[in-house]
C-alpha cells in the first residue's frame, strides 16, 4: 500500500448505505451495521451538533475516504444555516469508478447526488466552494508528515483502526492535532480503545467516553482544555 492504491470492494451495510472493504487490511471504511448512521452519530450528532461555535465552523478531517463525513457535514450546514470550511487529508483517494458507485446521494436524497460528485471531482490542494454554505479543501498527504497552518473548532478523526494503523493513533499525532485546535475545540472518533484514550489524555485532551453507534458500545470525544495559552 505504500506506493500504490489498495484494492477496495463496495459493501452494502445494514442501513442500506455502502461502505468499502480493504482486503489487505481486513478493514471496512465504516461499520457494517450502517455506514451513514455510524458517521452521523459519531461525527455529526456527537461532534458537530453540540459544538458551541460561531456561524462559520472550521473542520479538519483525518481520512476523506468515501466523502461521507463531508457530505453529512454539508447537509448539516444547509439544515442549520451555517457556513462550514472543511479541510480533509487523504493519502489514498478513491478512483472515479469507486466513488461513482457509492449510493450516499440516493440514500440521503436525490438533491445530494451532484454535491457528492462535486466533493470527489473538485481539485485537490485548494479551497473550493461547493455551495454557499460549504467549502472544502482536500489535501493529498500522509498525516504523519502533514502540517497545519490553520486552526479548527473540530477534528473528525476517521483513520483506519488503531490495530490496523497504530502509527496514526500515537501521542505524537494527537499532540499535533491538539495544537491545530482552538480553545475548547473537540476531536471525535469512533474508537474507544483504552490505549487511544490514554494517548489522547497524554497529548493534553480531556476525554469522554460516550455511547457509540449501533453495533459499538462506546466512542470518544476529546476536548482541548480551556486554560491553554493561545491556540497552539
Amino acid at each position: 500500500m505504500e506506493n500504490q492504491q489498495p484494492t477496495r470492494q463496495i459493501i452494502l451495510t445494514s442501513d442500506g448505505s455502502h461502505t468499502l472493504f480493504v482486503p489487505l487490511l481486513g478493514e471496512h471504511y465504516h461499520s457494517i451495521h450502517g455506514a451513514i448512521q455510524e458517521s452521523r452519530h459519531v461525527f455529526i450528532q456527537t461532534g458537530l451538533g453540540p459544538l458551541n461555535a460561531p456561524k462559520c465552523i472550521k473542520i479538519l478531517e483525518i481520512g476523506f475516504g468515501t466523502g461521507l463525513n463531508a457530505l453529512l457535514a454539508m447537509q448539516f450546514a444547509h439544515q442549520h444555516q451555517i457556513e462550514i470550511l472543511f479541510t480533509t487529508i487523504e493519502k489514498y483517494p478513491l478512483r472515479k469508478d469507486e466513488f461513482s458507485q457509492l449510493n450516499y446521494g440516493s440514500v440521503l436524497g436525490e438533491e445530494w447526488i451532484p454535491y457528492f460528485q462535486q466533493l470527489h471531482e473538485c481539485p485537490w490542494e485548494q479551497l473550493v466552494p461547493i455551495s454557499e454554505a460549504f467549502s472544502i479543501q482536500k489535501i493529498r498527504a500522509d498525516l504523519l508528515t502533514a502540517s497545519f497552518i490553520e486552526t479548527y473548532q473540530i477534528v473528525f478523526f476517521d483513520a483506519f483502526g488503531p490495530d490496523k494503523q497504530p502509527d496514526l493513533w500515537t501521542v505524537t499525532v494527537f499532540e499535533k492535532l491538539y495544537k491545530s485546535l482552538e480553545k475548547q475545540g473537540v476531536l471525535v472518533t469512533y474508537s474507544a480503545k483504552g490505549q487511544v484514550r490514554r494517548n489522547l489524555k497524554a497529548a493534553g485532551f480531556e476525554v469522554e467516553r460516550l455511547p457509540g453507534p449501533p453495533g459499538k458500545r462506546e466512542m470518544l470525544r476529546a476536548t482541548k482544555k480551556l486554560n491553554e495559552w493561545g491556540n497552539g
